[in-house]
């Protein structure tokens, strides 16, 4: 065992520093005669009196907890983590791209307006859809931004919809982006399949019905295969159908959403195009729609003339509006359009290839250990149930907690809300055959451990700097300065 590090505040002796500067050279100012009285400090703050060396020290071991795709496996389901290339953090470290500024003017960036231009078009391509928007900064930002397009659309046929529909699989962000959106949501079951069921849907839906949020592969991993057929139960009732595009790793080249019936779709590039996701951003979800709706698109977007000249688009008086400071997470779109300029039309095809044949490749692995509730064929990810360890005491939970202590980062548990002790995996296309095999046999040994020492998966996980917390106190009672 490694010794525990001592922390920081442990570490204080008096008169100590990190840092020196030369003493200042201009005439002070009384902080007083610049703040406000009840802002001002009675004493300094207590900081730990170190050396800078300790300081990055601390720091540094701080970050070494964290988990990412760079040191390890992410098999993370529904929230894709795959590899992020290298290349893409290159090219947006260009000072043309990184040292720019969304006020200059026009002419002073037209390559960077060129490339934003380009991605709207290959987004648009990838999509089958006719126009697109860079702005949101996020795939639920994706989610409300393409609502109020939805609610917009309506409004202006005097159309008064309220209702969006989502099946029970869905991702919790639709529910949450309707109501955001002033929608009220109805929800629907799955039929045995796993899929949208059809005689539920037609009962949802009215003339106040507003759209149909739906992914596809949806959240189960699987293919609704009456698409068609969903998107006609949708426009007959004068409904809308939104293509949620968490799962567009599945389908990339292979399929479209507008090719199905979908009239506005929003992709998460911080997932499907493997631009940097997690610690809270910056991210990108931008939303394509059909023709009918690109008339109410945030504005700005990107126009170019005929003479070739690329230029702010803001003459939309249609638009809802601006959604996102300047003109979207500029750095995140560079990073995108780098990997679809890698990969091209056929490399994105087997990107998505690859992602569906890893994920079969594991679930079927696993299936003799784990109820697998909706065998066959899956897409990008799976879900496996693990209601027979219940037998020995052990839950999905529990399984999660012991794969710590190999190293891995857990896959999503308990979700979707409609399978039991649910694991949801998805491994993406970047992993080796030899990652998965380590992954799945770590799978079979906990599953095994499950039946002949309950015990040791139950009080896991052993190796992390955290044990095994009580639940309903960390959420409830959290103690934010802990110094584990």
């Amino acid at each position: 065992m490694k010794p525990e590090k001592a922390l920081i505040f442990e570490l204080t002796q008096p008169g100590r520093v990190a840092y020196s500067v030369p003493d200042c050279d201009v005439p002070e100012v009384d902080p007083a005669s610049v703040i406000p009285h009840g802002m001002l400090r009675a004493k300094p703050a207590e900081l730990p009196e170190v050396y800078e060396v300790d300081v990055i020290r601390h720091y540094t071991e701080l970050s070494r907890r964290n988990f990412g795709i760079d040191n390890g496996f992410y098999p993370l389901g529904s929230c894709t983590m795959k590899y992020n290339p290298k290349i893409n953090e290159d090219v947006a470290r260009f000072p043309g791209f990184a040292k720019i500024h969304p006020y200059q003017p026009e002419e002073s960036i037209q390559g960077a307006l060129e490339l934003l231009f380009t991605l709207q078009n290959d987004l648009a391509a990838l999509t089958g859809m006719d126009q697109v928007t860079l702005q949101p900064a996020a795939g639920a930002h994706g989610e409300w931004t393409g609502l109020m397009l939805i609610r917009a659309y309506h409004e202006s046929r005097g159309e008064k919809r309220t209702k969006v529909i989502v099946p029970d699989s869905s991702h919790g962000t639709n529910p949450a982006s309707a109501t955001v959106a002033g929608f009220e949501t109805i929800t629907i079951p799955s039929n045995d399949l796993g899929l949208v069921d059809l005689e539920e849907l037609r009962a949802a839906v009215g003339s106040d019905t507003a759209a149909l949020m739906l992914t596809n592969p949806n959240t189960l991993g699987l293919f609704e295969r009456q698409i068609e057929d969903v998107a006609k139960i949708i426009h007959d009732a004068g409904g809308l159908l939104y293509y949620d595009g968490a799962n567009s790793n599945a389908i990339m080249g292979i399929t479209r959403p507008g090719d199905m019936g979908f009239d506005v779709v929003h992709l998460n590039l911080h997932k499907t195009m493997s631009t940097p996701h997690g610690g809270g951003g910056p991210g990108a979800g931008p939303v394509g729609v059909k023709s009918r709706l690109v008339p109410f698109l945030p504005k700005p977007v990107v126009g170019r003339t005929d003479d070739g000249v690329y230029y702010w688009d803001t003459d939309r008086p249609q638009s809802i509006g601006r959604v996102k400071a300047y003109y979207g997470n500029f750095g995140i779109l560079v990073r995108a359009y780098t990997y679809i300029r890698t990969y091209g039309p056929e490399g994105l095809r087997r990107v998505s290839e690859n992602a569906v044949l890893n994920a079969n490749y594991m679930m079927h692995r696993l299936a003799p250990y784990f109820e697998v509730p909706y065998p066959g064929v899956c897409k990008h990810e799976f879900v496996l149930s693990g209601k027979r360890l219940k037998a020995f005491g052990v839950r999905t939970l529990d399984v999660a907690k012991r794969l710590l202590d190999f190293g891995y980062h857990p896959p999503t548990v308990y979700f979707p809300l409609n399978v039991e002790e649910c694991i949801m995996i998805e491994p993406t296309e970047t992993e080796s055959k030899e990652t998965l095999d380590a992954f799945i046999d770590t799978m079979i040994q906990i599953a095994q451990e499950a039946e002949t020492d309950p015990q040791l998966v139950i009080n896991a996980p052993y190796t992390t700097v955290v044990k095994r917390l009580d639940e309903a106190t960390a959420a409830r009672k959290p103690v934010l300065n802990c110094s584990c």
